[in-house]
């Protein structure tokens, strides 16, 4: 059994790697359940998406302290959901900062030393610049296919399912962008 959560903010591409996820481990033979919540998505609000899978999976929300793996695609959300990761869990995440509406507002400032904090609270870590990383590989949307690369590379399914998996899922138009973004988080 395994539990994932991806956090992002809206238009990062979080529901096309649950869905890559989902595709992954059907492919691989397990019961697979992804649940999507959008949040503020539309606004660049938080967006949180659960993938659990198994020999049978029953429901498909991680509770706090759950999480095997958090794909985070920017720090204030690694941080925000970090106490759903379980101890000896890991925490990937994309050094990238946007700003939430009360940053962009004035009312608070955004945190810093984050990775650092992290860290501090006993989380292993693998913190990367993915938007670089997108960028090298052609587009710079592609940075959850790069983190899907770098958790790739950890799993104890055969990189070439995750290649299947993101044939099977991304648009043909971008395919080889998001084939490179995948081979350099796996790379990485």
């Amino acid at each position: 059994m395994g539990n994932i959560m991806i956090v992002g903010v809206g238009g990062q591409g979080t529901l096309l790697a649950s869905r890559v996820l989902g595709n992954v481990f059907l492919a691989s033979g397990y019961d697979v359940k992804v649940s999507e919540v959008h949040g503020m998505s539309q606004r660049g609000g938080s967006v949180v998406t659960y993938v659990k899978y198994g020999k049978e999976v029953y429901s498909p929300i991680i509770e706090k302290g759950g999480a095997d793996i958090i794909l985070a695609f920017e720090k204030l959300e690694a941080l925000r959901y970090c106490e759903y990761l379980k101890k000896g869990g890991r925490l990937i995440v994309n050094t990238q900062e946007i700003d939430p509406m009360p940053v962009i507002t004035g009312a608070a400032k955004y945190p810093e030393d984050i990775v650092k904090k992290l860290e501090a609270l006993g989380i292993s870590v693998t913190a990367l610049d993915a938007l670089s990383l997108a960028n090298e590989a052609g587009n710079a949307k592609a940075i959850n296919v790069v983190l899907l690369g770098v958790g790739a590379k950890s799993s104890e399914i055969a990189k070439e399912k995750w290649i299947e998996a993101l044939k099977a899922t991304v648009p043909e138009k971008l395919l080889d962008i998001n084939l490179k973004a995948f081979e350099l988080g796996y790379n990485y």
